[in-house]
């Protein structure tokens, strides 16, 4: 297992030096042949990087997995201007060519997840898949470019000499996650999903988009649903099929939700291998979902199996999932998702499918309080709030309690930060900039979603859990053809009266049982309360309010103090709000920040 890094320097000797600095390279490194660049490997690290390979003249190392190779192929074969690669080509090889041959043209076709660096001329040009299922980070220093899909070399960077962005640190508490191109090391930045960054040796940055969500919605459009929900479903048989792996049993982390149980009932339907299905328990006395779990994988004759996790095995690991991640995620279930992907990877399965996609592409629960504000809105009232900050406070995290959980220091220093609302100000304008602009309110609030949620919580926890266990995980649902179609179906079809993700629960009626399509969504209560208050209580204390804390100086202990007590502005989120703390300073130990 390996991630990429790369350099573009003065010349090939200071290129390679800055690699070494980062860990970079190592005995079996092989010069790429272009001056003033290196390309190699971090060993040691889970991912799925391979090369340095070259096509037309360009040489490429990436982590990339595609979906639809037979429509690249006859992509490439249509030019007829061109040798065709070989057949058995690698995933990177085969996106190498089409980046060479068919430019941002070839990168929006392709399916998949993939991140490549390509040495292209004199510059370094960083491609990141359509969603964002996989991750690559950028910086400049000491006149030199690098990139990575691993944060942990780029930290390493003497150059660099990263420091933690407090920018960064007040978005993390807001949303549970970055929702952006900034990372918590000072200098540090992500390349946004279905973006083409062109980096010039003398520090230009050329961006462009070879991907973004379009609202394609006829106008008036058809009164039947019909044509849109068989549509749909054909997609998704697409998508799954896409996504199974050959020659294997097919794994499926099944929740009892309808998302995980039509990707289980697709695979299923179209693998010819056995599928397997897997759930978490948090105990019998807390609600679950495992009877609706059951009753899938008995409707679709999967070996199910069940994984209990108990707050002290959380407690135990959590460190250890919080430095899996390149940047921190606020959500309770990683120590879960960590186990279940040992347990995937335990049956011998080398993917691992998942029914995540579901909320940000079709409409799940979560914008209810967003349209409930807009149908009551009064604008230039006192009260009244502008439509970005109410998506802030609907996240109902920790940024009302920014003044009194931050230091009065960090607070100072924050004073000349850039707006939170600049996240997601753009999705949700009636006249977004460029790409962004769509006219429904649903569909900017699921564009949002998917752009900032999606790709920078959802799926690189996915990712980064799964692939430390040697598996991959796989989302049909963010399948790019599926959301094409997802943003060109009426908003009505999406959120139809009090039904939530109607069309997507219409195109797979048939497949599952209607005690599963029709019931409301509840989701799975994890104990975090129980948690802080039983197995992790020590560990709180410890780390919240030990000498390394107190000395980072971002938090008032006074407040600390409160929360761990399950008072003041805790209430009424119970633990939710200690454990993004928690998780941020695990976050920071590991990085060493």
């Amino acid at each position: 297992m390996a991630r990429l890094c790369a350099c573009l320097a003065e010349t090939t000797g200071r290129a390679r030096a800055h690699l070494e600095s980062m860990g970079a390279v190592g005995p079996g490194h092989v010069p790429v042949g272009v001056p003033g660049a290196e390309l190699s490997l971090v060993s040691g690290e889970p991912g799925r990087a391979t090369g340095p390979f070259t096509a037309h003249g360009r040489t490429a190392v990436g982590e990339v997995t595609l979906h639809n190779r037979r429509v690249l192929f006859a992509a490439l074969a249509a030019r007829g201007d061109a040798p065709p690669p070989p057949a058995d080509c690698s995933d990177g090889e085969l996106l190498l060519h089409c980046w060479a041959l068919l430019g941002a043209a070839g990168v929006a076709l392709a399916e998949g997840m993939f991140v490549l660096a390509v040495l292209d001329g004199p510059d370094l040009v960083l491609i990141r898949d359509h969603v964002g299922a996989r991750t690559l980070f950028y910086a400049r220093a000491d006149g030199a470019w690098a990139a990575s899909t691993s944060l942990r070399a780029l930290r390493r960077w003497p150059s660099l000499g990263t420091s933690m962005n407090l920018s960064a640190v007040r978005s993390f508490l807001t949303f549970a996650y970055l929702p952006g191109e900034e990372t918590l090391l000072t200098g540090v930045r992500e390349v946004l999903p279905g973006r083409i960054l062109r980096l010039a040796r003398g520090g230009g940055v050329t961006e462009t988009v070879h991907w973004e969500p379009r609202e394609l919605i006829e106008d008036p459009g058809p009164t039947d649903p019909t044509g849109h929900v068989l549509a749909l479903r054909a997609l998704l048989e697409q998508a799954t099929a896409a996504r199974l792996p050959e020659a294997e049993p097919a794994a499926v982390l099944l929740s009892g939700g309808i998302d995980s149980s039509l990707v289980t009932a697709l695979a299923a339907k179209l693998h010819g291998h056995p599928v397997h299905t897997y759930s978490i328990s948090f105990g019998d006395d807390l609600p679950n979902e495992l009877g609706y779990s059951g009753l899938v994988a008995s409707h679709c004759h999967t070996r199910h199996r069940i994984l209990n996790v108990s707050g002290s095995a959380v407690a135990s690991r959590l460190a250890e999932a919080a430095a899996l991640l390149d940047s921190p995620v606020g959500d309770p279930l990683t120590v879960p998702n960590l186990m279940l992907a040992e347990a995937v990877a335990a049956d011998g399965a080398s993917v691992v499918l998942n029914g995540e996609g579901g909320d940000p592409v079709f409409g799940g629960p979560k914008n209810l309080p967003m349209l409930v504000q807009e149908m009551h809105r009064t604008p230039g009232a006192p009260w009244d709030e502008d439509r970005a900050t109410a998506y802030l406070r609907s996240y109902r995290k920790c940024w009302t309690d920014l003044p009194v959980l931050l230091t009065a220091p960090v607070l100072e220093a924050l004073e000349g930060a850039p707006r939170l609302e600049r996240h997601v100000e753009p999705y949700l304008t009636p006249q977004g900039p460029g790409p962004h602009a769509m006219d429904h309110l649903l569909n900017r609030l699921l564009h949002c979603n998917l752009r900032t949620k999606g790709a920078h919580h959802i799926l690189t926890k996915v990712e980064r859990l799964t692939s430390s266990q040697g598996v991959e995980g796989r989302s049909p649902l963010f399948d790019r053809s599926v959301i094409d179609h997802a943003f060109a179906t009426p908003p009505g079809y999406k959120l139809r009266g009090t039904a939530e993700k109607w069309i997507l629960k219409e195109a797979v009626r048939d497949l599952l049982p209607a005690t599963v399509v029709d019931r409301p969504k509840s989701g799975m209560r994890v104990p975090v309360q129980e948690w802080l208050t039983g197995p992790l209580r020590d560990l709180g204390q410890d780390l919240l309010l030990g000498s390394r804390s107190r000395q980072r100086g971002l938090f008032r202990p006074e407040t600390i103090r409160t929360w761990l007590k399950g008072e003041g502005t805790l209430l009424p989120r119970q633990g939710g709000k200690l454990w993004l703390v928690l998780t941020l300073e695990l976050w920071l130990r590991s990085y060493d920040v």
